[in-house]
């Protein structure tokens, strides 16, 4: 799985995008989501240390159908908070 790890002095932003989607821009007439490769493309991590590393995240970025899994897996998202935009689920939480 890709995972990208944005640290600030302040927090950390896990972002994880299913890696066929990484480059892509996904809309619809009410939302817009430009999945660029510097947001998203970081390093391949086994499944086991990424639900490890977004439970100690303070914000997380899912996009794709495997992201979001991982991250219901986890239980850092909830179902009901799960959006999609032409099919394509993603979820964010803080």
């Amino acid at each position: 799985m890709i995972i990208k790890i944005h640290k600030t002095k302040y927090s950390t932003l896990v972002a994880i995008c299913d890696e066929k989607l990484i480059g892509k821009i996904i809309e619809d007439k009410n939302i817009k989501i430009n999945l660029s490769e510097r947001f998203y493309k970081g390093e391949e991590i086994p499944e086991k240390r990424v639900v490890e590393i977004l439970k100690d995240a303070d914000s997380i970025n899912l996009v794709g159908r495997k992201a979001v899994e991982t991250g219901l897996k986890a239980d850092v998202i909830k179902k009901e908070n799960i959006k999609k935009i032409k099919d394509i689920p993603f979820a964010i939480s803080v």
